[in-house]
């Protein structure tokens, strides 16, 4: 319960310090975008970027779009969904993406999850992925009604957690004629058996714990959050695995934002436990491409994945050599390899 409660002062403090934060951040980035290379003004005849605030399910969605240089409202452009990893928000590498892709041509749009990031509803950190995949046919909705967006052409990118559920989104959403995952992480998998299978063991008692924490909220009680509020560099240093290390290093440090974090609701186990990206994959009949480090850790998940979506159209895995998961966020170059096959992809079948 000790811990519980530090976790909980923990949010009460991020929250409190968010306003002074993003105020500083917004003199580095007006759009308090952390990433290399980010749009710092709209320049006529270049990449621009567009936040915008849309409505999915009453929840109030913060977005940003980006129109390709020499934007023409009057023309006709593919456009791409870019959704993000947990814990991630689209000014961190979901943004970055969205940036490049636009660059080739595209209109994107990369949104905040739902109870996520600048996006509303309550409580806050909410992570269940019936929301996580509505969020993604939500961005859809937007996109194709957006001027000069071909709807007929509008192609899906998930990252991590995104991965996961953008390949959920795929199953029934076939307004997506190309579907693209980097780095998948299957969310459901890792939460109900542990990363690399390391918590099987306690799957009765972390849903035990999930129900719990649900009956206190139905109660009236505090939310309860599981997931890490802050990390010292001491214990990052400490962490074993490539995904949990340089993702500490990634989200609280180089790339840090306020209105990112690794807490979800305790509650959303519940959900999240008895869900997985695979299940009933064989929908997907669409063109895929995977694309993992393969160094990654992660890419086992992948792996999974790829071998389940038996009915997908060419489907094709793509390696990045030498890559772990979280370095196809920010490196340059494993970014541009993972960009330039993209463009490649997407442009054969949008």
């Amino acid at each position: 319960m000790n811990k519980v409660i530090v976790i909980l002062i923990l949010v009460m403090s991020i929250v409190s310090t968010n306003n002074s934060f993003s105020q500083s951040m917004k003199k580095q980035n007006p759009y308090t975008l952390v990433y290399d290379g980010a749009i710092t003004e709209n320049v006529k005849g270049k990449v621009n970027i567009h936040p915008v605030t849309y409505k999915l399910n009453g929840i109030d969605i913060a977005a940003n779009v980006y129109t390709p240089a020499n934007y023409d409202p009057s023309k006709k452009y593919p456009a791409l969904t870019i959704a993000h990893p947990n814990g991630g928000i689209k000014e961190q590498t979901a943004g970055l993406y969205a940036q490049r892709l636009a660059e080739a041509g595209y209109i994107t749009i990369a949104a905040d999850a739902s109870y996520q990031g600048a996006s509303g509803g309550e409580p806050r950190h909410t992570d269940k992925p019936k929301f996580r995949t509505e969020d993604i046919s939500g961005m859809a909705d937007y996109i194709s009604q957006y001027p000069g967006v071909d709807a007929n052409r509008i192609g899906a990118l998930g990252i991590c957690g995104g991965g996961g559920y953008t390949l959920k989104a795929a199953q029934s959403d076939k307004r997506f004629k190309a579907v693209a995952t980097l780095s998948m992480f299957n969310s459901g998998e890792v939460r109900r058996n542990g990363f690399m299978n390391s918590q099987v063991k306690t799957i009765q008692e972390r849903l035990k714990n999930a129900s719990d924490a649900r009956k206190q909220e139905a109660d009236g009680g505090k939310i309860l959050y599981s997931g890490v509020a802050s990390i010292t560099d001491e214990e990052i240093a400490k962490t074993t695995t490539d995904l949990y290390r340089e993702g500490y290093e990634y989200y609280y440090r180089t790339h840090s934002h306020p209105n990112s974090t690794f807490l979800y609701t305790t509650s959303s186990l519940m959900d999240l436990m008895t869900w997985d990206a695979t299940d009933q994959i064989e929908l997907i009949n669409q063109p895929l491409l995977m694309i993992s480090g393969s160094k990654a850790d992660t890419k086992y998940m992948t792996d999974e994945a790829f071998e389940k979506a038996t009915n997908a159209k060419n489907k094709e895995l793509f390696l990045i050599d030498g890559a772990t998961h979280i370095q196809t966020y920010w490196k340059p170059e494993y970014v541009s390899r993972a960009v330039n096959k993209l463009i490649e992809f997407f442009g054969t079948y949008l």
